[in-house]
């Protein structure tokens, strides 16, 4: 297939280490610096076409392949200095998360980044925002750089049904995720506040039961004492429920051959074209 522009040289593939990775390689002829350090083809100032949406579901707050699509070019744009692209999604109001994973040597994925808001915000501006603050931003990890995208898969969760449990154990493994808050009993921590979240994902994928999620969760809110019957009981527990929808790095290109198909060209054309708001899950 052939391609306009610059862009074009993101689908060259050539000899990599990412060759053990089932997945396109991509590197550019002519070579400047990137946003992330790295090395680059020189940018062009067009902004990437995404594929217009054939399947949209009835409901924006349902997660779709477009939202991830759009999150994997947000943080491509950025990388290669380049125009950010044009949302193919409605509008709406919701929480949300995006999650990086990279694939591992030992072939599974890892946790590369995971930011997110729990409190509602515009899809589109805040999708473009967590896009970059998880692959750029999350402490636990150095930002993401350039080279890595063949290795990526996103994922994108949008949350709803925020519900108050009557207990720590009144959510369901799989289908909820949850939020804790709870007074920190140590006496060091001088009444300290902690919450923290987890993804409905999580628990099933470490393979938790309600207690073991639980638990891993007052450890993730920075409480590093004893964990019994009565600090579970004195916890203040929320549950919610999400949508997800994730691509690979692979299925990202796809999707760009995709727009090249509708638009007649896929990127880069010259021609005119509280500790709530942000969570670290």
């Amino acid at each position: 297939f052939s391609l306009t522009s610059d862009w074009a040289s993101l689908l060259k593939l050539r000899g990599h280490p990412f060759d053990l990775f089932m997945f396109s390689r991509c590197f550019p002829s002519r070579i400047e610096k990137a946003n992330d350090g790295s090395k680059r083809q020189g940018a062009t100032t067009g902004a990437m076409v995404l594929p217009n949406s054939a399947d949209a579901p009835q409901d924006p707050n349902i997660a779709t392949r477009d939202h991830c699509i759009f999150a994997f070019a947000v943080l491509y744009s950025h990388l290669t200095g380049n125009t950010s692209p044009v949302p193919n999604f409605p509008d709406s109001r919701c929480a949300l998360f995006v999650t990086w994973n990279a694939f591992s040597s030992g072939g599974h994925w890892r946790l590369r980044g995971c930011i997110g808001t729990l409190e509602p915000k515009q899809l589109q501006r805040a999708l473009h925002d967590y896009a970059l603050n998880s692959s750029l931003r999350d402490h636990r990890f150095s930002p993401i750089r350039l080279k890595e995208l063949p290795s990526l898969q996103c994922k994108v969760s949008l949350l709803a049904r925020f519900e108050k449990a009557e207990s720590w154990q009144d959510w369901t493994v799989g289908v909820h995720g949850i939020i804790i808050h709870f007074t920190d009993p140590e006496p060091e921590a001088r009444g300290a506040r902690r919450t923290a979240t987890f993804l409905p994902d999580v628990a099933p994928e470490q393979g938790w039961n309600q207690q073991q999620a639980v638990d891993a969760l007052i450890r993730k809110a920075g409480y590093n004492g004893p964990i019994g019957p009565s600090l579970r009981e004195a916890l203040s527990l929320e549950r919610y429920q999400s949508t997800i929808a994730s691509i690979t790095y692979e299925e990202f290109m796809a999707a760009l051959q995709q727009a090249e198909g509708q638009a007649g060209t896929v990127m880069g054309s010259s021609s005119p074209r509280d500790a709530r708001l942000q969570v670290v899950a």
